[in-house]
């Protein structure tokens, strides 16, 4: 195990999470149920993910959740 906030990744995840959420703040009413919510769940996600990997007891763990944060990055094209 090791702690997720001591890691780059995580935190650049962190904020551009935070940016998204607050850009999407913006967003039209009308998409506050499609766009807004899947960017912001995309986002959330990788940081999620990433300390959840942390969390676990093995390196195939950690891999498989780095994995995960990866793919939704690669959703929202933001690495």
């Amino acid at each position: 195990m090791q702690n997720f906030k001591e890691l780059k990744v995580w935190e650049k995840a962190h904020q551009i999470t935070l940016s998204i959420y607050k850009a999407s703040a913006r967003f039209p009413k009308e998409e506050i149920y499609s766009l807004t919510n899947q960017l912001r769940r995309a986002a959330s996600s990788i940081p999620a993910n990433i300390a959840e990997g942390c969390g676990k007891n093995t390196q195939a763990d950690l891999a498989n959740f780095l994995n995960i944060s990866l793919g939704s990055a690669n959703e929202q094209n933001i690495f």
